[in-house]
C-alpha cells in the first residue's frame, strides 16, 4: 500500500463492516475416484442453513491482519482450537483481497462463532467468504460477486457457495456452482460433536475403504434429480429418501460412536438423518419447524447437543457498516 492511502480511506469509507455468511448442510454428496492431482471430482447439493458466521473487519492502523475468534450460541463451540495465525483461513482471505485492492490496510478481524467447528458444516469457509465481502466494502475494492467468487474459489471448494447462499449444485472439487431453485424451507435439527474431523483424513479413510471393499467408483459421479425436486417443492418426506453422503462410512470408521447419534435421531422421530459433509455434525431432517424442535428437545433431553436450523437462507451480506 502506498504512503497516505490510509489516511484517505478514514475519511471516505468506513472503518468497520459487519459480515455474517451460512454455514451448510451437504443434502447429497457423491465423491468420485482420487484424481492424479490429489483431488476427488464430487457432486454436492448444497443448502445454506440458518446458522450464521459474523465477521467483522475493522481498519488498524497496524499493518497486517490480527484475528479474534469467540462462540455464541448454544452448541459450545470449541473456538479455542481455532488458528489465529496466517493460516486461519478468514487471513487468508482478507491477504488475497489486500494484495488487488489499492487501498489495503491493517485490519482487525473478529469472527462470531455459530457454526460447529471442524464439524462438516463449512464455518471456516463461511468465515472465509464474510471476510472477501467485508474487506471489499472496507476498503473500496470494488469487486463484482463474481469476481469475488473466483478468489472464494482459490482459497477452498465451500467458500464460493457461503458467498451465493440459498441452494446450488457443486461440481468439479465442489467449487463449480450452479444455483438452484428451492424456496420452500425445509427444516433440520443439527446435533454436534465435541471434537472435529480433519477433512483430509476423512478423505483418506474413504479411499482406503474403498480400496479395502473394491468399491470405487469408476467415473466422476452425478446428482439424482429426484433431489432437487423434493427441495423444490418443499417434500420432506420424499426428500428422506434421497439423502446421501459418501464420506459417512469414512466419519463412521474414524468416529464409531456417530452411529449412536444417528441411532438415536431416527429413534427420536427424525425423518432421516446423515452425517454432514466430513462431519462429525450431524443432520436430520425433520417434517416442519415445529417437529424440528420437538425433535431438538428430545435429544437435548438425552443429552447431546442439538440445535433446530432452517434453509436455505441466503449467502454472504453486509449486515452493519458505519463511519469512524
Amino acid at each position: 500500500m502506498e504512503a497516505g492511502k490510509t489516511a484517505g480511506l478514514f475519511g471516505s469509507a468506513p472503518a468497520s463492516v459487519r459480515v455474517r455468511a451460512p454455514g451448510k448442510i451437504n443434502v447429497s454428496f457423491r465423491v468420485g475416484p482420487l484424481r492424479e492431482d490429489g483431488y476427488h471430482s464430487v457432486a454436492s447439493v448444497y443448502l445454506a442453513v440458518s446458522l450464521f458466521e459474523e465477521v467483522t473487519a475493522t481498519v488498524s492502523s497496524e499493518p497486517g491482519t490480527v484475528v479474534t475468534v469467540n462462540g455464541q450460541g448454544s452448541l459450545n463451540l470449541p473456538v479455542e482450537s481455532i488458528p489465529l495465525d496466517a493460516t486461519n483461513l478468514a487471513a487468508r482471505a482478507a491477504a488475497v483481497l489486500a494484495d488487488l485492492s489499492e487501498d489495503s490496510t491493517g485490519l482487525l478481524l473478529d469472527i462470531t462463532k455459530r457454526v460447529p467447528v471442524a464439524g462438516g458444516m463449512g464455518g471456516g469457509s463461511a468465515d472465509a467468504a464474510a471476510t472477501l465481502l467485508a474487506c471489499d466494502a472496507l476498503w473500496n475494492s470494488g469487486f463484482s460477486r463474481d469476481e469475488l467468487a473466483k478468489m472464494a474459489a482459490e482459497l477452498g471448494a465451500d467458500v464460493p457457495f457461503a458467498l451465493v447462499g440459498g441452494t446450488a449444485v457443486g461440481v468439479g472439487v465442489g467449487e463449480q456452482l450452479t444455483p438452484a431453485i428451492s424456496k420452500t424451507p425445509l427444516y433440520w435439527v443439527l446435533v454436534t460433536s465435541a471434537y472435529g474431523l480433519s477433512t483430509p483424513e476423512v478423505y483418506r479413510t474413504l479411499d482406503e475403504l474403498r480400496l479395502r471393499d473394491g468399491t470405487e467408483p469408476a467415473a466422476p459421479p452425478e446428482i439424482d434429480a429426484r433431489i432437487l425436486s423434493a427441495m423444490r417443492s418443499g417434500d420432506a418426506a420424499a426428500l428422506a429418501d434421497l439423502l446421501h453422503n459418501d464420506l459417512q462410512a469414512a466419519a463412521l470408521e474414524l468416529a464409531p460412536e456417530l452411529a449412536d447419534i444417528l441411532n438415536a435421531g431416527t429413534d427420536a422421530g427424525a425423518l432421516a438423518g446423515l452425517v454432514s459433509g466430513s462431519g462429525p455434525t450431524v443432520a436430520f431432517l425433520a417434517a416442519s419447524e415445529a417437529h424440528a424442535a420437538e425433535l431438538a428437545a428430545q435429544l437435548t433431553a438425552d443429552g447431546l447437543s442439538a440445535t433446530a436450523v432452517h434453509g436455505p437462507v441466503h449467502g454472504a451480506r453486509i449486515v452493519n457498516d458505519y463511519i469512524a
